[in-house]
């Protein structure tokens, strides 16, 4: 195969893993379970992972790199840091109510994981985390944020924040819109970038 693009049958494992972590979690799901919401073989799954714990990595890395592209489309350079910052909440929140399985999946289980795996998640996480980190100095240096910020620290608190903010929402049972609570979480964040 002379193209960089996965083979459709890859996605389709991913996709398939994504809804039986999120049913069954993490522990608890078999690769022969993967392989039947994935309509593929047993053996086809190891084609393309070695084992589980490369499936739950790579599901990561995949969708937070779509989660990533999603916010580098929707960004304008013209974009104040508050506007920007605003698009990532906007989106982050929009797109884990609109998967409720990848919202269960990133958001529970990823804190089931044992260490090891968790740093291998954490590495598919970096993109986002320096998207974030992006904006905080684009911020810094147009002066509408605090000049003192420590941009490694605040990266961590606003991603740590939407992340605990859509946790909770599943823990409520959705009994309310995520996507709503986008202006209220930047309302505070602007509070804290700019007091």
């Amino acid at each position: 195969m002379t193209s960089s693009k996965k083979p459709d049958k890859y996605y389709a494992i991913l996709e398939g893993a994504l809804r039986v972590f999120a049913e069954h979690g993490y522990h608890r799901s078999q690769v022969s379970k993967i392989a039947k919401e994935a309509g593929v073989a047993d053996g086809t799954i190891y084609l393309y992972f070695k084992r589980k714990e490369d499936i739950l990595t790579s599901l990561f890395r995949e969708k937070l790199g779509e989660l990533v592209d999603k916010f580098n489309a929707g960004l304008d350079e013209k974009m104040t840091a508050r506007e920007a910052l605003q698009k990532v909440c906007c989106i982050h929140f929009s797109e884990l109510e609109n998967n409720l399985p990848l919202a269960y999946v990133t958001q529970i289980e990823l804190r089931q994981s044992d260490l090891e795996l968790r740093k291998e998640i954490g590495l598919a996480v970096k993109p986002y985390i320096v998207l974030i980190e992006n904006i905080l100095k684009k911020g810094v240096h147009d002066g509408s944020f605090r000049s003192n910020l420590d941009v490694k620290l605040v990266r961590l608190l606003l991603f740590g924040a939407m992340d605990e903010v859509v946790t909770s929402w599943l823990i409520s049972g959705q009994k309310y819109s995520l996507s709503a609570q986008a202006p209220a979480a930047i309302e505070f964040f602007m509070n804290g970038l700019t007091g």
